[in-house]
This record gives structure tokens, sequence and C-alpha cells, in this order.
């Protein structure tokens, strides 16, 4: 029978209340901690109030390579990166790092949602880990911007050299233009 460690224990449970509070999914809980599935349900619904949302994560490299995804990916991937290479930490540990650094370079206004989720962040580190994305310089700004590993990178141009022309042609863009079409 193994002992179990209550200091142990409790770096567990502090992990997982970090990830949580980050916005992070039971399953990448259940990945990055040795807590049970009914421990780690009790921990988010304490802390959120409500059961953790169901469904599979996000399995697919194509959202990264998307405009505004890519740039804050990239943005997520530099700062991981650096940290990996210069600030002696690695595992989930970098990871939350990298993602409070992301959050706070990001600068979003209040009540709206990062692009990039904790869980997305976590996955993306995965896909790298996975060689199944790369970095690709960029060759007018010299930027290293995510893409796909087999994708051929020379003369890349990254979507803030080259942004395209649907970009920021969102819904609330729209909404906003015509609320302040009203005022006016």
């Amino acid at each position: 029978m193994a002992i179990k460690s209550v200091v142990n224990e409790a770096h567990e449970i502090q992990l997982a209340i970090e990830l949580v509070n980050l916005g992070a999914r039971l399953q990448l809980l259940e990945s990055e901690t040795s807590l049970s599935r009914e421990r780690l349900l009790k921990i988010y619904k304490e802390l959120k109030g409500v059961s953790p949302p169901k469904g599979m994560l996000p399995f697919s490299t194509d959202w990264f390579s998307t405009w505004q995804p890519n740039i804050h990916s990239s943005i997520f991937m530099n700062i991981y990166r650096y940290l990996i290479e210069h600030a002696d930490v690695a595992g989930i540990e970098a990871v939350i790092k990298a993602y409070r650094l992301y959050l706070e370079q990001a600068a979003f206004p209040p009540n709206e949602e990062p692009v990039l989720s904790l869980t997305r962040a976590w996955t993306l580190v995965r896909f790298f880990e996975g060689k199944m994305l790369t970095f690709a310089k960029c060759c007018k700004c010299g930027g290293h911007f995510v893409a796909h590993t087999l994708d051929l990178h020379n003369d890349y141009t990254c979507g803030l050299c080259n942004v395209p022309s649907r970009a920021g042609k969102t819904k609330k863009a729209k909404e906003l233009e015509a609320g302040l079409q009203m005022v006016a």
C-alpha cells in the first residue's frame, strides 16, 4: 500500500485550485494532477459554483493557424519558450506562468474572454511537444509565429504583416459600429 503524503496532496489541491481559477477544463486537471475525478469535481464546483463544462478538448492544430488565434498563440508560445529556456521552470508550472504573462500582455477589457484559453494554451504546448506545430520566422518582421510543422516556411509572412481583408470584421465590431451610428 502506498503511503499518502499530506504535503503532496495539499500541493496537488493548490495546483488544481490555481488551474480552475485560470479556466482549466476537467480533462486538463485530471491530466496534470493525481487527484481523483470526484475530488476535482468538488473543487471545481466549490470554486465556480457550477459543474465543469462537458465535451471534448480541442484537438485540431488548425485553430492555431487562423489569423487572430495565431497571433495570440504565438505570443503565448514565445513567452512559454522564453520561460523554459531562461527561468528554470518546466511542465505545468511553465504553462501557468506563461499564461499569466500572456493575460497581462494581451490586456483584455473587463468582462471579455481572452482569445486563448488556458486549456487551448496547454493543448498548444502538447502540440509543440508532439512536433505537430512549430515556429515559423516571418520574413518581414522577423517574429516567430505558430505554424504547422509540415508546411513550407520559406517566405513565411505573419498575420500582422499581412493582415487579412476581413480582420476585425467580427459581429461584435459591427454591432458596436451600428450602435455608434445610431447615437450620432
